[in-house]
C-alpha cells in the first residue's frame, strides 16, 4: 500500500510545524538561560528594596532633611547621596563623588513621580512618591555629568536637572563632618 499524495502532503506538514516548534522551543530555552545567566552571574536584577518614606514629611527629618542632603563619606569609606526629586529641581543641585569607588545614591520625590539618568554610566531609575529609590553606583571616569528628569513632571520638566561632579580621589576630601561638596569652578 502506498500513501495517497494527500498522506504524505499532511506528513510533510506535520514535520514542517515540528520542526518550527523546536527552533521556537530552542529559543524560549537560550533566551531564558540568558536571563538566568546574567541575573547569577552579572548582579543584573530588578531593584528589589523596597523601602517606604512619608513623601509629606521627608524634608523634615530624618535622612531626607536638608541638612542631611549631598554627599556623605562614613567612617567606614561608605560613600552615600541623598537627594531630593520635586518639581521642577533636584535638591541638592550639584553633588560631588569619587571615581573608582562604590557610591550608593538615594532618592526621594515629595510630590509626582520623577526619573533621573546620569549621561555616560548605567545610572537609570525612577523615584516614586513614597519611596526611596537607591542605586548602587561606581563612576570610572572624572568630571561633571548631567542628571537630567527624564520622567514628565510638569510644565517645568526640561529645566530639572543637577550635575554630578566626579572627582579623582585624591580631590575628593570629606570635611570634619563626613560631607563633601561641589568643587567650585
Amino acid at each position: 500500500m502506498s500513501d495517497t499524495p494527500h498522506e504524505v502532503h499532511e506528513s510533510r506538514i506535520l514535520r514542517t510545524e515540528l520542526l518550527w516548534a523546536f527552533g521556537v522551543g530552542i529559543f524560549v530555552a537560550a533566551s531564558l538561560s540568558m536571563i538566568v545567566f546574567t541575573a547569577l552571574t552579572l548582579n543584573v536584577n530588578p531593584p528589589s528594596n523596597v523601602e517606604r518614606i512619608d513623601p509629606k514629611t521627608l524634608h523634615l527629618s530624618g535622612e531626607f532633611a536638608e541638612q542631611n542632603l549631598g554627599t556623605t563619606v562614613f567612617g567606614d569609606g561608605t560613600v552615600i547621596v541623598r537627594a531630593i526629586a520635586t518639581q521642577f529641581m533636584f535638591v541638592p543641585q550639584c553633588f560631588a563623588v569619587p571615581a573608582n569607588r562604590r557610591v550608593t545614591l538615594r532618592f526621594a520625590s515629595p510630590d509626582v513621580i520623577h526619573g533621573l539618568l546620569i549621561t555616560g554610566t548605567n545610572v537609570n531609575t525612577m523615584v516614586v512618591p513614597g519611596f526611596v529609590a537607591q542605586v548602587h553606583t561606581e563612576f570610572t571616569r572624572t568630571g561633571d555629568l548631567l542628571m537630567p528628569c527624564h520622567e514628565f513632571c510638569g510644565q517645568g520638566h526640561s529645566e530639572m536637572w543637577a550635575t554630578v561632579q566626579v572627582l579623582p580621589v585624591d580631590l575628593f576630601k570629606p570635611g570634619p563632618d563626613g560631607r563633601v561638596s561641589c568643587a567650585k569652578r
